[in-house]
């Protein structure tokens, strides 16, 4: 199981940094990738070193975005992003999205029938998908996220659909969450 988190200029940092964390943390191979160069600077002014440049021929079983503003909209615009998503999707590994990110996976046709939750108001630039207000949202291999305040969960998500609920509830006792 190998993990792609892409790192686009501007995104949420809270979200990318809970997310690398709590997957490592599960053991699953998780690879940063920046789309452009490196480090890659975040919506807040952070810089992060990823760990390599996005490979679009690299083999990956999943993706997971993080949102923020520009670099959900980077990551959206970058057709790299879009072919590695339609990939993974058909091949039916797992597509995560988080805050304002699930506008790209709109873009890339994979939330059709599938339910979904965003950053309030993003809503308006999906297409498609079943717009549900919850904090996580779990469809098939698809899971979504409303926001920087959901990252843990959203993190203990993805590793229990990776690893198994007894995974997922490891790293939530090493977190202090219970």
């Amino acid at each position: 199981m190998k993990v792609l988190i892409p790192l686009a200029e501007g995104f949420e940092e809270t979200e990318a940094i809970t997310v690398i964390d709590i997957l490592r943390r599960a053991g699953i191979d998780t690879v940063t990738a920046a789309l452009k160069k490196n480090p890659v600077t975040g919506s807040h002014k952070i810089s992060v070193v990823a760990d390599k440049l996005l490979d679009e021929n690299e083999e990956f079983n999943a993706i997971v975005l993080p949102g923020g503003m520009p670099g959900s909209s980077n990551l959206r615009d970058d057709n790299r992003i879009i072919k590695i998503i339609k990939k993974i999707n058909a091949s039916g590994g797992l597509t995560a999205a988080l805050c304002a990110a699930p506008i790209v996976l709109s873009k890339a046709e994979v939330l059709k029938g599938k339910k979904y939750i965003c950053y309030p108001g993003f809503e308006d630039e999906i297409a498609d998908g079943i717009f549900t207000d919850k904090d996580v949202v779990v469809d098939g291999n698809i899971i979504t996220g409303k926001g920087a305040g959901h990252a843990v969960l959203f993190a203990l998500s993805i590793v229990a659909h990776l690893k198994g609920e007894v995974a997922a509830k490891k790293v939530s006792n090493q977190l202090t969450l219970d």
